[in-house]
């Protein structure tokens, strides 16, 4: 009798929890708390935007609940900040307010300045890289964050070394011992191998972007004209480069 009176109780106290975790008042697909403390949509209406689909539908097809146009997550900024809705979502910062933490500085504005746009106490986020050989693809991350992915080009039979290094120097135009210039130049490890852009020969003549995505290089990692720069700027010497 003790037994059933506990596993009554019990019953009586924790079934309204679970009932209002799970409670969707709109009925549209998403609980009223993700609609309140993650996608910041109108938990008592099912289509906040008012497009014709509801908000389930649109973020359940990568589309953004807050633009009465059918626009993609990571191509609409809700509020403003320089950040996308899509990245909103990734940093766990709020869609509707440009700056979550209320310390003066944009969420965007702190993501392109490294900072914790969660935390107004100026905490620098980590920045790595991710290099999958078998894919021939680099990932690049903030926070944990895949801020997003190139294709490249490693070194023939398997000649790019496996393991975790750190940046050890940037060079905007280095020279290789093969006989060919190098441009963006990020050293890993003692230096003997990195990551450049599409090497050019003296002659002028440039490797071709159809080596992207095949392993044909000495050993070094090469990217292609555009996200070769870009992971220049956005490297730091010191961070972390992974590849497998």
């Amino acid at each position: 009798m003790k037994i059933f009176v506990i596993i009554f109780c019990l019953l009586i106290f924790t079934t309204p929890a679970i009932a209002n975790a799970n409670l969707d008042s709109d009925n549209d697909g998403v609980s009223d708390e993700d609609e309140i403390k993650i996608y910041r949509t109108d938990q008592f209406k099912a289509d906040t935007d008012g497009d014709g689909y509801n908000d389930w539908q649109e973020l359940n097809n990568g589309f953004s609940p807050h633009n009465f146009r059918q626009v993609k997550l990571e191509d609409n900024d809700t509020d403003g900040d320089g950040l996308s809705d899509r990245m909103e979502l990734n940093f766990h910062t709020n869609l509707n307010n440009p700056d979550t933490d209320g310390d003066g500085y944009k969420d965007g504005e702190e993501i392109k300045n490294r900072f914790d746009p969660l935390k107004g106490d100026k905490v620098k986020l980590d920045k790595k890289i991710e290099i999958n050989t078998k894919k021939q693809e680099l990932s690049y991350y903030l926070g944990g964050v895949k801020l997003g992915e190139f294709s490249v080009s490693s070194g023939k039979n398997n000649s790019t070394p496996k393991g975790t290094y750190k940046v050890l120097n940037k060079i905007t135009k280095a020279w290789s011992p093969y006989g060919l210039w190098m441009p963006y130049w990020i050293g890993l490890g003692t230096g003997k191998f990195g990551i450049h852009e599409l090497p050019i020969w003296p002659s002028g003549y440039r490797e071709g972007e159809n080596h992207l995505g095949h392993p044909v290089s000495h050993g070094c990692i090469r990217l292609g004209i555009g996200p070769a720069k870009l992971i220049y700027d956005w490297a730091e010497k010191g961070m972390s480069v992974k590849i497998y």
